[in-house]
């Protein structure tokens, strides 16, 4: 079908309940950021709703505005209709910068603007860095299989975007089972409610009603203003100032960003997996400008395509939603509403949202990837099971200093380990498959993918990869260091060698698998 014969329509009747959707996701990002900069690093509210709020907004219009056109172009393109990417502000990176950025300079000095102009220098530079993937990113897709980048992905979808809210729901049931089973009747099992209302609206108004009727949500007009969004080049220089004065918060950032566009390349894929091509270059580049945009206008956090495009192809979505989310998002930010619908807007009622989010992606990717990789997907999930329980043993032992417990160890405390180790908490282990999770799960997820189809020279490649990061520190490492050869890296050598030397001594007929067919990473 040619161009000029194909018509895409950007807005379809399907975009509604798409949108509900994808606001809410972005909704209880913001929510979750606007708070804890508010009430765990004391931020002035005109600097969390007038200043980091509307210039996540100015990045989420700016990144929409490319995926509408990117949407539009693939569509006439390929002559089909397809779903355009969703975005906003990316999850666990929005925590590392939370905590791995902005927190230590708040603890360090107990000065929460200069922890935000920190946090704005470091979003510019790691934008920098988050666009550079552009570079590679067509290589690495191309040399990946599809396994390895859809199963770490599901790993965050499984503890990050769907065990945590699925936690929150069962903290709160009365509003969470109230939100949760719409959402399993309209989304998951795709049936009709009355007068085709949305399942993820309907479940917000149900959840808040319930609420308010617990005396669990309140309506507040505090924080309702006008906050245009403006530019601090003043205070984003003072920022990047800081971090090049105090280069190791570098550490912090490097690594993260290279997750950022690692994970964008990761939803490209999952989003070829569904159905739709997108060119990965160009959304690596979109992601980094639109975290440079934000940190420009006041915003720290990256910006990324969204996790998840399959939940909404699944619906039938084309651009409309994102369109939709693009205006909504920045007059309520602009008018102060996100404060409003904070004390509004329970997160049990909207958890379930991201619990249908999480299903569809690991449902997807068993229907997109061949029986024999789901080996490999699973694998690339576990370490962030590690990561998950690395998060929470930190938040218990916060947790025991905050009511007063005197004479604690810290994480990492040899006596503390080996007391854990005889308990059956594997804590070393764990520190080491968490850190750098979604590259280990990508590497792991490769090489066995590669190792069932028979590449053995693609699994050792990955491997050499894995031996070289973890030699300066960009995976199972706390930080970037100089080249130090640690047992992992070792092993990740000696793994090489032998995916590079045995086939050549082997049989020919033993290294064949007439199970497999070789994955194409090309294919739709």
């Amino acid at each position: 079908m040619s161009e000029t014969s194909y018509a895409y329509k950007l807005f379809v009747r399907n975009d509604f309940s798409a949108f509900w959707a994808l606001f809410t996701d972005n909704l209880i990002n913001l929510m979750v950021l606007a708070g804890v900069c508010q009430f765990v690093f004391q931020m002035p509210a005109d600097i969390v709703f007038g200043r980091i709020i509307p210039g996540a907004a100015v990045a989420i219009l700016a990144g929409i505005a490319v995926y509408v056109w990117l949407a539009r172009r693939v569509a006439q393109r390929q002559g089909k209709d397809v779903t355009a990417l969703p975005y906003g502000i990316s999850t666990p990176v929005m925590f590392v910068y939370l905590f791995g950025v902005i927190g230590p300079i708040y603890w360090s000095t107990n000065d929460p603007v200069l922890a935000w102009q920190v946090g704005i220098g470091a979003g510019f530079m790691g934008g920098i860095v988050a666009a550079l993937g552009a570079f590679i990113g067509p290589f690495l897709k191309r040399v990946t299989p599809r396994a390895g980048m859809l199963g770490t992905l599901c790993g965050i979808a499984l503890v990050f975007i769907g065990t945590v809210p699925l936690a929150t729901i069962f903290e709160d049931p009365f509003i969470g089972f109230a939100s949760m089973i719409i959402i399993l009747w309209g989304l998951v099992g795709r049936f009709r409610l009355p007068f085709n209302i949305p399942a993820g609206l309907l479940a917000l108004i149900v959840g808040t009603v319930v609420a308010l009727a617990m005396g669990k949500a309140s309506i507040s007009f505090e924080g309702v203003g006008i906050y245009p969004p403006l530019p601090y080049f003043g205070d984003l220089i003072a920022g990047i100032q800081h971090l090049f004065a105090n280069p190791e918060l570098f550490l912090v950032l490097v690594p993260v960003q290279i997750y950022n566009f690692i994970e964008t390349m990761n939803n490209v894929e999952s989003a070829e997996a569904a159905g739709d091509s997108y060119p990965v270059a160009t959304c690596q580049v979109t992601d980094g400008v639109g975290t440079m945009i934000g940190a420009v206008f006041g915003s720290p956090f990256p910006t990324t395509a969204y996790i998840g495009h399959p939940a909404y192809k699944r619906m039938g979505a084309h651009a409309g939603y994102i369109i939709a989310v693009g205006a909504v998002i920045p007059l309520a930010a602009v008018f102060g509403l996100l404060a409003f619908l904070n004390t509004l807007i329970p997160t049990a009622a909207a958890a379930p949202v991201l619990v249908f989010v999480a299903l569809s992606l690991i449902t997807n990717t068993a229907h997109s990837v061949k029986t024999e990789h789901m080996a490999a997907v699973t694998i690339a999930m576990m370490p962030h099971v590690s990561a998950f329980l690395m998060v929470k043993w930190g938040s218990m032992m916060n947790a025991l200093g905050t009511i007063g417990v005197e004479g604690l160890p810290r994480l990492g405390d040899e006596a503390l380990t080996a007391a854990l180790l005889q308990q059956g908490a594997h804590f070393e282990g764990h520190l080491a498959l968490s850190q750098g999770a979604i590259l280990t799960g990508l590497i792991w997820g490769a090489i066995v993918a590669s190792v069932i189809d028979g590449r053995f020279r693609n699994a050792c490649g990955f491997a050499l990869a894995a031996a070289g990061m973890s030699l300066v520190g960009i995976i199972h490492s706390a930080s970037l260091h100089w080249p130090e050869l640690s047992g992992v890296s070792a092993g990740y050598l000696i793994s090489a060698a032998f995916l590079f030397f045995y086939p050549m001594v082997h049989k020919e007929d033993d290294l064949v698998n007439p199970n497999v067919v070789v994955d194409d990473a090309t294919a739709p």
